[in-house]
Formats: structure tokens, C-alpha cells, sequence
């Protein structure tokens, strides 16, 4: 993410630097570089939204800690990857205690500075349609509230400790389909992200007095692996910004909310969408 120069009162000659130390970014990138490394939790990480994220909180100097159900993938560019991650099936809510106590193995005693639960399912029907409330089984959502909802539920309240000692940061990805019905995005997705923005909102109230602040971001179309030509090309043209968005747009988003820029923001849930909320 750029620096951004600041503006103070003094006026500066022409080949004066900017005043790094009055920015926000830099502070936390500097700090995180420099023996004060910050730590994160993240879901999701191989592909797409939570890839870009990775990455981005790797070149600021953070370390990153990774939770999915594949092994470590070697193409992900952040440093010691293999011994950061934990490998777990998300739907099983069975297997969350032992995933987080492999987490707490893997910070030794540390802070943790971020939780991102990124993670989230969204099956399809056998020919590729979009699962109805009237043709969704209850298998399907059982493993989309687990994956969705619950297993954010779960590492928050499991990693609480860890996230106290460094008052640190939990965002949420819910998603624009939360507050409208969606073309693609079946119901049992839709609903836990809906669910999932409720439970941003609770748990801001809940984590604040103890200096934890909960946010989430709420992205529209974005151009990932999941995100089919026909999607792109049927509701690029009613986005207001005539185009889909990039992981790495909304990558920037969540650091900006993880970093001590938005010290004073909890409970909000930030539409990343070109406008198609509106």
C-alpha cells in the first residue's frame, strides 16, 4: 500500500522527504520490519481474496499464519509458509479446537494481532445453478454455516486471549449478497453472509472493552477464480465503476482496518463494490 505524505503546519522546501513518522501506514509496516513483528491469522489463503491479503501483510512485514484444508501451497509468497500453516476442514466444527490449539502452539506465547476469517463455500448445483431455498439440503447448509458463521465464531472466542494482549484487529468477509438476492450466490451463502455481518456487529460490542475491534468488509463481484465470464460480463455494466473488482483492492481494504489507521473503527461492515450497493 503507498505512503501517504503527510501535511503539517511548517512549510517544506521542495526536496523535503515526507514525515514518515506521521503516517499511519508506515508506523505499522516500520514497526512490524523492525523486532516488533505483528502476527496474523488467516483463512482462506490459497486463492483469490485471501492470496492477495497474504501477500500484502507479508511484504509489510507481518508474519502470517494460514488455516485451510489443503496442505501449504509453496507458490504462496510469504516467509516459513509451511511452518505457519494449519491444515483443517473448516465445516467440521469438531476439528476447530484442535486447529486452534495448533495455532496457539504456532505463536508460543506471542500476541496476535489479526484474525481474518476470510474462509466461505458456496456450492452449486450438479449442472453448475444456483442452490434456491427451495433446492438447498441440509447437508449443504450445514457445511456453509459451519464454514461461513461458525468456524468464525470459534476462532474469535478461541484466540481471544492472544487477540486481548495485543488489542487487536478480527475482520470478517461477508459479502454484498448479505442485503440483496443474487443472480449466482445460492441461499445458504447469501444467509450465513447476512448472518455473519449480524455477528460482526455483536461481537464489535462484546470484544470492545477489551480493546479488540471488529469490523468487516462486504465485496461485490471480484475477479477471482470463482467468478465465471458470464457473471462479469451480465453485471459489470450496472456496477457503477463499469468493472469488477481485484483482490488486491480489497487486500488493502482489510490491512487499512487491521492497521492503526483505523483505530476508532469497530463495528462497521465496508462495501467493496464500485458502487453497486448504491
Amino acid at each position: 500500500m503507498p505512503l501517504h505524505e503527510s501535511k503539517g503546519d511548517s512549510v517544506a522546501g521542495p526536496t523535503s522527504a515526507p514525515d514518515l513518522a506521521l503516517c499511519p501506514f508506515h508506523d505499522d509496516r516500520s514497526h512490524a520490519q523492525a523486532g516488533g513483528r505483528k502476527t496474523l491469522v488467516l483463512t482462506g489463503a490459497s486463492r483469490g481474496i485471501g492470496h492477495a491479503t497474504g501477500k500484502l501483510f507479508s511484504e509489510a512485514g507481518w508474519r502470517v499464519i494460514s488455516c485451510s484444508r489443503q496442505p501449504f501451497d509453496s507458490r504462496c509468497p510469504w516467509e516459513s509458509g509451511v511452518n505457519n500453516h494449519v491444515q483443517v476442514e473448516l465445516s467440521d466444527h469438531r476439528a476447530l479446537p484442535g486447529a486452534i490449539a495448533e495455532i496457539k502452539k504456532r505463536l508460543n506465547g506471542e500476541p496476535l494481532h489479526a484474525l481474518i476469517n476470510n474462509a466461505g463455500i458456496s456450492p452449486k448445483a450438479s449442472d453448475g445453478g444456483r442452490l434456491n431455498s427451495l433446492t438447498t439440503s441440509i447437508g449443504t447448509w450445514m457445511s456453509v454455516f459451519h464454514v461461513n458463521l461458525v468456524a468464525p465464531i470459534l476462532l474469535s472466542q478461541g484466540l481471544f486471549e492472544e487477540l486481548k494482549v495485543a488489542s487487536g484487529s478480527i475482520v470478517n468477509v461477508t459479502s454484498i449478497v448479505g442485503t440483496r438476492v443474487h443472480p449466482f450466490a445460492g441461499t445458504a451463502y447469501a444467509t450465513s453472509k447476512a448472518a455473519l455481518a449480524c455477528l460482526t456487529r455483536e461481537m464489535a460490542h462484546d470484544y470492545a472493552p477489551f480493546g479488540i475491534r471488529v469490523n468487516a468488509i462486504a465485496p461485490g463481484e471480484i475477479k477471482t477464480d470463482i467468478l465465471s465470464p458470464e457473471t462479469e460480463a451480465k453485471l459489470a455494466p450496472i456496477i457503477p465503476l463499469h468493472r469488477v473488482g481485484t483482490p488486491d483492492e480489497v487486500a488493502k481494504v482489510i490491512f487499512f482496518l487491521c492497521s492503526s489507521a483505523a483505530s476508532y473503527v469497530t463495528g462497521a461492515e465496508v462495501p467493496i463494490n464500485g458502487g453497486q450497493h448504491v
